[in-house]
């Protein structure tokens, strides 16, 4: 059960990486469009430049996952860890996560517009700019992140938090908010917050963010 803070719920994460995983080392080939990698346990999966749409990833750990300028429309990755992502541009649009965890990497673009994100977390990633036009996010966790910009255009989000993340710019209209947590995010640099309205912040944020807001809102102070 998520805990109770002032009206703001936490999100619901509980993964448990899987075991008694089976070793493999895909070789050039032998991931393609459709299949589906289950119980498996890889030190490196290079995806880089492939064209694998409606690839299925389940009940796996990975240690190193490349997949720069890689098609994945359609992902759907389930109840899996991932050490390190690794993609200046991430083509993932449509995709389904459930129940994953990713510890490390750094993405420059992500594509995730449509997509569905449920029991995710995030952990020491480098993001510059993802996309999560339309997407629908829920018990979903940033933890100690950089995030250049996010764009949540009629997005929905359920329960979300930014533990330790820094944020710069987020943006989006008809973003749908509910129990969105931003007290913990490092928030001093942000330029734009468009994205979350109805998030919860603290009130020493409220000082620090007070001229961006006054400006959001069409105010001059003097």
């Amino acid at each position: 059960m998520a805990r109770r803070t002032d009206g703001t719920d936490a999100p619901r994460t509980s993964f448990t990486e899987p075991a008694d995983l089976e070793p493999w080392v895909p070789g050039a080939g032998d991931v393609l469009s459709g299949d589906r990698i289950d119980g498996k346990r890889i030190d490196v999966l290079d995806l880089a430049g492939e064209r694998v749409p409606d690839l299925e990833l389940e009940e796996s750990v990975v240690g190193t996952l490349r997949a720069g300028d890689a098609d994945l429309r359609g992902l759907r990755i389930r109840d899996a860890a991932v050490g390190e992502f690794d993609a200046p541009v991430l083509r993932a649009s449509s995709s389904t996560w459930r129940e994953v965890r990713v510890t490390g990497g750094r993405i420059g673009s992500a594509e995730l517009y449509d997509s569905g994100l449920t029991g995710v977390e995030f952990v020491g990633m480098k993001l510059g700019f993802v996309n999560l036009r339309g997407a629908t996010l829920t018990d979903v966790v940033f933890r100690d992140c950089v995030v250049d910009e996010l764009d949540l255009a009629d997005a929905k989000l359920l329960r979300v938090a930014f533990p330790g993340t820094r944020i710069r710019a987020v943006e989006g209209t008809n973003t749908r908010v509910e129990h969105v947590d931003l007290r913990e995010a490092d928030l001093d640099r942000v330029e734009r917050l468009e994205g979350l309205r109805g998030a919860t912040i603290g009130t020493d944020q409220l000082y620090t963010l007070a001229p961006l807001l006054a400006a959001q809102a069409g105010y001059r102070v003097d």
